[in-house]
């Protein structure tokens, strides 16, 4: 459904009906001749016009301006109807429903009548509503309207213009914790940046972290044609991989664990892989978040040796966007796992160790746009937090 507002009458054609049109079950309604060359007003010419060409328009409605056009041009309805593939009978409709309620007529899209509007207060109550509940779906919505206005959208497409004209959009939600902290954010991002300007050359920067990608397939929306029924395969998301890994952001170099478990254990196989990797380097700081397994004892006590060239560094809780090994991940499922599911458990390991050991230095040019340190500080206060 398509809505105009109703400051000023839409023009009509006027006439005297010389033969009837059916619009829906036992309606007819009169016509004002069978001439079809110019038919239409400069005005209204300019109207349908501009909707035929209108992007933002629904499809249907921009469909029926442009065989609207085609007539004042002086093809005949059999022409109009073989240009957009559909019946003459239906063309002879649209004018009709056109010459009675205008470009109004245009938008109904139900036999019965088109859509029915509703009041300024009655959007207004709306508009109100759908501000302080945040519905999760047009059901909602139209289940509102009717129960409040006993007023029925013959369509979902309907209810959508409707709340799109009233200032609304459909947004899925940020995952946010309300216990992440501004004020250590900026601590943090004003630490990192004066390390970054003030590091020597023989030290350099890691961010660490863990992942368990799930042997099976993300779906996530593709183009296809309309008629194309699409689908991934199926798998019994209980076989997952447990890796430990770390990220240079300036080379793009990585350092990947398999590990049985996350834990301890694995924190200081990968730390002590960090130092093998980079033997040069005098200081390696290495970024991690706040999980148990980086602040454990057996961690600390490596990292008290006198030779260690490890310096263990946390970001703060709550705050998994300051932690750009988090994008890594999300690029690695990108690449292996959306709308795509590896043969077998095995194949599955071999392209993700390959993808994080070998392809991401190898096509860092390209990847370190997406996995940056470009950090961002979010404040829970500026959302509104869902309830």
């Amino acid at each position: 459904m398509f809505f105009f507002e109703k400051k000023e009458p839409i023009p009509r054609l006027t006439g005297d009906p010389s033969w009837l049109a059916c619009v829906g079950a036992g309606e007819w309604i009169p016509l004002v001749s069978m001439r079809t060359r110019g038919f239409l007003s400069a005005d209204e010419r300019q109207m349908l016009v501009a909707l035929s060409r209108d992007g933002l328009a629904q499809h249907r409605v921009a469909r029926r301006a442009n065989a609207l056009v085609l007539l004042d041009r002086g093809m005949s309805y059999r022409e109009v109807a073989s240009v957009l593939l559909i019946d003459d009978d239906t063309v002879r409709q649209w004018r009709a429903l056109f010459q009675t309620d205008g470009v109004e007529g245009l938008a109904g899209f139900h036999f019965s009548g088109r859509q029915p509007f509703l009041s300024e207060a009655q959007e207004a109550e709306l508009a109100a509503w759908v501000e302080a509940g945040a519905p999760r779906s047009t059901r909602a919505v139209g289940g509102f309207i009717e129960q409040r206005f006993a007023t029925s959208f013959a369509s979902r497409s309907g209810l959508i213009a409707l709340l799109h004209r009233l200032g609304f959009v459909h947004r899925k939600p940020t995952a946010l914790s309300s216990k992440m902290d501004p004020q250590q954010q900026r601590r943090f991002i004003a630490g990192y940046e004066s390390l970054l300007n003030h590091l020597p050359a023989d030290e350099m920067v890691m961010f660490a972290d863990a992942v368990h990608p799930v042997h099976g397939a993300q779906p996530v929306g593709c183009w296809v044609r309309p008629d194309a029924a699409v689908a991934v395969e199926q798998t019994t998301g209980r076989d997952h991989l447990n890796i430990h890994g770390a990220l240079d952001l300036e080379s793009g170099q990585t350092q990947m664990l398999l590990v049985d478990s996350v834990n301890a254990e694995s924190t200081v196989d990968l730390l002590a892989a960090i130092e093998r990797q980079f033997p040069r380097m005098r200081r390696i700081h290495v970024f991690v978040d706040q999980a148990r397994c980086h602040r454990a004892k057996l961690v600390r006590t490596w990292l008290s040796r006198p030779c260690c060239r490890i310096r263990l560094r946390f970001v703060p809780s709550y705050c998994p966007h300051l932690n750009p090994i988090e994008r890594l991940w999300g690029a690695m499922h990108k690449a292996l796992t959306h709308n795509r599911c590896s043969a077998s458990v095995r194949a599955f390991q071999t392209e993700v160790l390959t993808f994080l050991r070998h392809t991401v230095p190898r096509q860092w040019d390209t990847l370190r746009d997406a996995v940056t340190d470009n950090f961002r500080i979010r404040e829970p206060a500026l959302f509104r937090m869902l309830k």
